[in-house]
């Protein structure tokens, strides 16, 4: 079975990282979701479909070693680096001017 290791993004609702520090392992489809025939619900015949979200590891190190140990095939996809860049509160409620845009678009 094919697995992917990674680490969440943080939730664009949210500021917090709590959820964004475990390493998740999701399985990927052995077989396509089709509509069933009777309700017409998605659902697929691979039962590791359900394992989606559930197994989260504090490091890489201890996901690794619990999908070698059970003989998983894994794709790691590192997490990107996060940028932040800081700006004063108080440039939130500054109050530009058009001559005073017009002024620095002339100097760039």
């Amino acid at each position: 079975m094919r697995v992917r290791l990674y680490k969440p993004a943080k939730s664009a609702a949210q500021s917090g990282l709590a959820t964004s520090q475990q390493w998740l392992i999701e399985p990927e489809a052995a077989t396509p979701r089709l509509p069933e025939p009777i309700m017409g619900w998605a659902s697929a015949n691979d039962t590791f479909s359900s394992l989606k979200g559930c197994l989260r590891f504090p490091s890489q190190e201890d996901a690794l070693a619990f999908a070698k140990n059970k003989g998983w095939e894994i794709l790691i996809t590192e997490p990107a680096e996060r940028h932040v860049h800081p700006h004063p509160y108080r440039d939130t409620f500054r109050i530009v001017s058009p001559q005073d845009e017009e002024k620095a678009t002339r100097k760039t």
